[in-house]
């Protein structure tokens, strides 16, 4: 049996693959913004972290289930087709929030629909009771947000000064 503490340590290192993994996207991300290109940072950093946020919780509810022989032996499905039943389903609803623009380079909602996306990964968090993990990826895609606004006016900047020039 699993301790508190131990579980909570166990959510803050979840919590740490999940900003990793977004910052390690965001450089992806950080490069299709100096390129002119969609999908950018902020996308780039919600879509990192919501897939590591959604594979972390498929080990923890592999962990609990593979942990209990009794269940384990009764419960004749796969655990995991839960989580890639939300996963397929929340991929539909973002895909129709993205809007292709008259311009041919250029497509709107991106970035909604990886929120949704990180919104499930959210949810499944709350559902499998890592309730620490939830609420601190839900601060960090916060900080996300925030921040990518002020990397975004910043870069615009930028470009204005260089197409100024």
């Amino acid at each position: 049996m699993v301790s508190m503490f131990d579980n909570i340590i166990h959510e803050l290192i979840i919590i740490g693959h999940v900003i990793f993994a977004s910052l390690l996207a965001g450089l992806i991300g950080l490069e299709r913004e100096f390129s002119g290109k969609p999908a950018g940072l902020r996308t780039n950093m919600i879509v990192g972290g919501a897939a590591a946020l959604i594979i972390s919780i498929g080990k923890v509810l592999i962990e609990d289930y593979s942990s209990d022989l009794q269940i384990a032996e009764s419960l004749r499905t796969d655990p995991l087709r839960v989580i890639e039943a939300v996963v397929v389903g929340v991929s539909f609803i973002g895909a129709g929030t993205i809007l292709k623009v008259e311009d041919k380079s250029k497509v709107q909602y991106l970035t909604t629909a990886a929120v949704i996306l990180f919104s499930a990964g959210i949810g499944m968090s709350v559902a499998l009771q890592q309730y620490i993990l939830a609420v601190g990826v839900t601060v960090f895609i916060l900080l996300i947000n925030v921040g990518a606004n002020y990397i975004d006016r910043w870069i615009s900047r930028k470009q204005n000064k260089k197409g100024g020039s």
